[in-house]
């Protein structure tokens, strides 16, 4: 008896002393690159001067778009395509009303923007419709020789996402996720100041897409937005909290993602907003009000990211960037904190001063944001912001991605960007449905990640 007691005890101290073993990570598959075709980090194309463009949706996002792009030098707008008649004749009624000619109409029903990849005469393919249709738009423009560019978040599954990398790799067209929050002004002039090392290496950044979508809900045609909420779990929507922190990072340019853990809230508001407006509870609702993923780098790097468009909270995408010299914040006050060599004895001896580190002065901060104001903002600016888009940060996407096409130059954001941003949306799923279980994310480049060693805005 004595002897099972030791042997038990024994036993006890070494379950004790012993570190637990590592949990699991669930391998997720990288599909083999076919035979003959090679990567597109970097990609170039012959320069466009004149960009004939096809906006397929119309309904929330795709009428500012087209607005957007009349304002850009060499930009025609050839095409318009809805399933609703009405939302094409608007907008083409505008371009009219600002003296250039009309576009081409397509209307009447879901297929129909097959016709539109088809024509001759369109170079770039801008993609507004709902998320479901967003993949399949793109693959179908770039077989039909177009380059694309697909609104947020351009891909929903693992299938989708790597049939749009296999397929610019393929055809050697671009295929760009329109990520307006990167060309925030706060953001472009952080990812500067991290590229000039002001804030040393950087180890951490989050990341979030918080806004209460109550007053929103109604305007998704045939909603399609609350159908996806309510029938998949997880991060849907993590691209414009993604976006940022990745750029700043320097994801597949010299580092790479290795898996993510997520975890969420059960789902309560937005079934009771469903009640509230139908009448009807609705069953086996799978969203949580509220999500959160961590995501480990190759690099010992972390990313946190959150997703909750039900709570009453102020608009918040975080934004935030830690590094071992300095500090980035936009959400809910901008600032940036810096270390200090030169901490008074008094400061250093009262670890109660909750003030003793806190955000430069207001001065110091103007001066540090006009120093390291990013260099493609300086000549567009003031027409960003007189054209408008979110305070002009989706002007400056737009400038962009045409000036680029126009000069033959590597997209800011490729196929792998648009990949490894959109893949949350499956992968926390994954997670979630696991009890938390760390997800691997696959190496979208296949081998390329460190091709690059950081992110270039070429000029």
């Amino acid at each position: 008896m004595r002897k099972l007691k030791n042997s038990l005890m024994l036993l006890l101290m070494l379950l004790i002393i012993t570190p637990a073993a590592s949990a699991k990570v669930i391998k997720t598959p990288t599909p083999k690159r076919p035979k003959g075709q090679t990567d597109v980090v970097g990609l170039r194309c012959d320069p466009i001067p004149t960009v004939r463009v096809a906006v397929i949706g119309l309904g929330m996002r795709g009428p500012g778009a087209v607005h957007r792009l009349t304002q850009i030098d060499g930009v025609e707008v050839v095409a318009l395509c809805d399933v609703v008649e009405e939302n094409v004749k608007r907008v083409n009624e505008r371009l009219e009303k600002a003296g250039l000619p009309k576009a081409k109409e397509f209307y009447g029903n879901t297929e129909v923007w097959k016709e539109v990849t088809k024509l001759p005469n369109v170079d770039l393919v801008y993609v507004a419709t709902d998320w479901k249709s967003h993949a399949k738009i793109g693959v179908q423009a770039m077989k039909d020789g177009k380059h694309v560019a697909i609104e947020v978040p351009a891909a929903m599954t693992m299938p989708e996402i790597w049939d749009l990398i296999n397929t610019s790799e393929k055809t050697r067209k671009h295929c760009m996720q329109l990520e307006n929050c990167v060309y925030d002004f706060f953001e472009l002039t952080s990812l500067n100041m991290a590229q000039q090392g002001l804030f040393g290496e950087l180890i951490h950044a989050e990341g979030a897409y918080i806004h209460g979508l109550q007053p929103f809900w109604g305007a998704y045609w045939n909603n399609w937005r609350m159908d996806y909420n309510q029938n998949h779990r997880g991060d849907v929507y993590a691209t414009h909290g993604m976006g940022p922190a990745c750029q700043a990072l320097n994801i597949h340019r010299g580092d790479k993602m290795n898996f993510l853990v997520s975890m969420d809230t059960k789902p309560l508001q937005n079934p009771a907003y469903i009640k509230e407006k139908t009448g009807v509870e609705p069953k086996n609702f799978r969203n949580g009000d509220h999500t959160m993923t961590m995501i480990r780098t190759e690099n010992g790097k972390t990313i946190h990211i959150q997703h909750d468009v039900t709570s009453p909270r102020p608009y918040n995408r975080m934004y935030q960037l830690s590094g071992t010299k300095g500090f980035a914040n936009k959400y809910p006050t901008e600032g940036y904190a810096l270390d200090s060599k030169e901490i008074g004895s008094d400061v250093a001896a009262n670890h109660e001063d909750l003030n003793a580190h806190s955000f430069v002065p207001a001065d110091v901060k103007k001066a540090l944001m006009e120093k390291y104001k990013h260099p493609i903002v300086k000549d567009i600016e003031e027409k960003a912001k007189r054209v408008g888009g979110h305070g002009g940060m989706d002007f400056i996407m737009d400038y962009r991605l045409i000036y680029c096409l126009q000069n033959g130059l590597p997209l800011d954001m490729d196929v792998y960007d648009l990949a490894e941003w959109c893949c949350l949306a499956p992968l926390t799923e994954i997670s979630l449905d696991n009890n938390s279980a760390p997800v691997e994310i696959p190496d979208f480049t296949r081998g390329a990640w460190n091709k690059l060693q950081k992110l270039e805005f070429h000029q």
